[in-house]
């Protein structure tokens, strides 16, 4: 890297090839095939833009490791916003018979959690209130409401779970 950043292109040349398999061992534990390459070539691409920021006095792996660590947690970022897109518009919502169904499902769900999370799911997730108003309608500071939200989704989801 040193010899890279005075302005050899054959020793950059060889810095990358050899950063290549390092990359591919690290990532491949961490992402899908199909992905590798390009996160990859990203994190070749940082390095280029960022090798005027490497100190020699430091260990090069370490830098670069830094670099690679980065773009992969960008990579899970972007992938979670195109998971959390719009549901689409052919979403069908339950009426009639079905409505009923759900409802009384859901009734049987909350049935089974303590009644402090029972009613924070029913305020908030049913109902619709904030956080806030469903504090106050419940006696629960907000800290204990999103806790007790939490752990009955949780539970409800382990029972669901268990039924399949």
């Amino acid at each position: 890297m040193v010899a890279a950043q005075g302005g050899d292109a054959t020793a950059y040349r060889q810095l990358l090839g050899l950063a290549v398999p390092l990359l591919l061992r690290w990532f491949r534990r961490k992402v899908a095939p199909a992905e590798l390459d390009d996160l990859v070539q990203d994190t070749l691409l940082a390095l280029h833009q960022r090798r005027a920021s490497w100190d020699p006095a430091r260990p090069f792996l370490p830098w670069l490791a830094a670099i690679a660590r980065y773009r992969w947690i960008d990579r899970l970022r972007r992938a979670s916003l195109r998971a959390h897109d719009e549901l689409p518009d052919d979403v069908s919502v339950p009426s009639g018979e079905s409505a009923l169904a759900a409802r009384l499902g859901c009734d049987r769900l909350l049935a089974l959690l303590p009644p402090g999370q029972a009613a924070a799911i029913r305020a908030v997730k049913i109902d619709g209130l904030s956080v806030a108003e469903a504090s106050a309608l419940l006696g629960q500071s907000e800290s204990l409401l999103k806790v007790n939200v939490h752990r009955g989704l949780k539970r409800m989801a382990a029972v669901v779970d268990e039924d399949r």
